[in-house]
């Protein structure tokens, strides 16, 4: 270890707290610390590069440093840095919120700006909140969200989140939220399925006939319980639903869960039946992510709220954008007296650097052509995929478009997971990050998320990373330690 990094991995020891992270165990490693990227591949400081196989936390688009995005940064710093939104306006965020109604899903039509995930979805909820009042439905104070959710780490986004492991400690600070049960065909407790797990690719295009609670559904056998279980919340606390979130077509936080086709339809159509607006939370999933500029798109569903954020910069800068249509618009407007406004916002909502990279990011997927590149490589790395259910620790393979998930289990017949003391995700990434990849899994879950720009070969290299490190630790669970049959 050189000198550097010596006093570096001291230094950070001693002053820091990093997040999600078992301090007690980071204590004891040897820490990986950046010093430059590029492209797709990140440098530490003592000169070895890493393939970013999970995009810098799924925000980087085209790579790091980006010469487009670059000028655009730099640009916008030579004529100015930061302004207050309260109040005034600037052209950054006004061109930025033209374009992204440009390209939302159908009646989005006003943009609010905040500065991550957490937020955008906090702006949401209030939003709804707000709006049921004003349209004198004061009983409606409760959310639908559905478990195995995750909408950020703010006090309103973990009330509708539904992962105990994040969420259960602060359970007393929260609001009520309903929820019901995830889509989550792999471990469906209701499960018939006839084969492997739930992978799919969304293809954009359009809209398809909503399934309903009792429907046969021929893929798995079922009878789309899982959205029975969302009747059952709707028609309980009918009257009393401010609105009804999700994440469309995968829950990435769980463990990237890949949703059965038609179940985002389906729950759509409950939402109009029943008259509760949807909340869409975009911010892992928009922006190509899964092949279409958003999730929605590939079932053609149009929320009333929809929040985005994480690649809406192409991972350079904190920005976040809440959607949402005239009509909830409207209800806010008033006297001033009244007092109808939106009393909501942050010291650097709209920040002109952030806009001006997030413009020449969306400038960058119409020139390049990015989604159709994105749906091919997304073909050949269905195909790589699908080739690790055969390996010994593989229970189950997710993707849809440039999101994926292996979860590794104990026994693939029986779907046993490893204990969690034997931290199997963390060890398979550690035999990856010999083999010159960055990954971060969720759990047992090994990520597969790389830039959306990367290069075929860089896609291939990642690819037999994983492989070799799947491989690599099951050979040393079952030789070495003995702890497989």
């Amino acid at each position: 270890m050189s000198k550097k990094k010596s006093s570096l991995a001291r230094w950070d020891k001693t002053y820091l707290w990093h997040p999600f992270t078992q301090q007690a165990d980071w204590e004891k490693d040897d820490p990986l610390i950046i010093q430059s990227a590029r492209g797709s591949y990140l440098t530490d400081v003592e000169g070895r590069r890493y393939l970013d196989g999970v995009s810098s936390l799924w925000v980087t688009v085209h790579g790091h440093r980006h010469p487009a995005l670059d000028r655009a940064v730099k640009s916008q710093l030579a004529r100015m840095a930061h302004t207050t939104f309260l109040g005034l306006t600037h052209e950054p965020a006004i061109l930025l919120a033209k374009e992204l109604v440009r390209i939302a899903p159908r009646g989005l039509r006003r943009v609010f700006y905040s500065d991550n995930g957490s937020t955008a979805v906090e702006v949401a909820l209030k939003m709804a909140y707000q709006y049921g009042r004003q349209q004198t439905s004061p009983l409606r104070t409760e959310f639908l969200a559905l478990k195995n959710s995750y909408h950020g780490d703010t006090l309103g986004s973990v009330s509708i989140g539904g992962i105990d492991l994040f969420h259960k400690a602060f359970k007393p600070l929260l609001f009520r939220a309903r929820f019901a049960i995830s889509p989550h065909c792999y471990r469906c407790p209701y499960r018939r399925e006839r084969g492997g797990g739930s992978s799919r690719i969304g293809n954009a295009g359009g809209n398809i006939s909503a399934p309903k609670p009792g429907d046969s559904r021929k893929e798995t056998g079922c009878r789309w319980e899982c959205l029975r279980s969302a009747e059952v919340v709707f028609q309980s606390r009918r009257g009393r639903l401010a609105a009804a979130v999700i994440e469309p077509s995968v829950q990435g936080a769980a463990g990237m869960i890949v949703m059965p086709r038609g179940y985002m339809k389906g729950f759509e159509a409950l939402c109009r039946r029943e008259g509760v607006p949807l909340i869409c939370d975009e911010v892992a999933t928009g922006f190509g992510r899964t092949g279409a500029m958003f999730a929605v798109d590939h079932e053609g569903v149009s929320p009333d709220i929809m929040c985005v954020a994480k690649s809406i910069t192409g991972g350079y800068l904190p920005l976040a954008a809440t959607l949402t249509t005239e009509r909830i618009y409207q209800a806010f407007l008033g006297r001033y007296e009244e007092f109808k406004t939106f009393y909501h916002g942050h010291t650097y909502t709209a920040n002109p650097l952030a806009c001006a990279a997030a413009l020449a990011n969306l400038e960058l997927y119409r020139t390049q052509r990015l989604l159709r590149d994105v749906g091919r490589k997304a073909g050949w790395l269905a195909q790589a995929l699908d080739g690790l259910r055969s390996l010994p620790i593989v229970g189950d393979v997710r993707q849809i478009g440039f999101m994926a998930g292996v979860e590794l289990v104990q026994d693939p017949g029986t779907r046993r997971p490893f204990p969690p003391a034997w931290k199997i995700g963390q060890k398979v990434c550690l035999a990856a990050r010999e083999r010159g990849l960055w990954l971060r899994p969720l759990g047992d879950v090994i990520v597969i998320l790389p830039p959306l720009g990367i290069a075929d070969g860089d896609l291939r290299r990642l690819f037999r990373g994983v492989r070799e490190a799947i491989l690599e630790t099951a050979y040393s669970l079952s030789k070495e330690d003995g702890r497989l049959p």
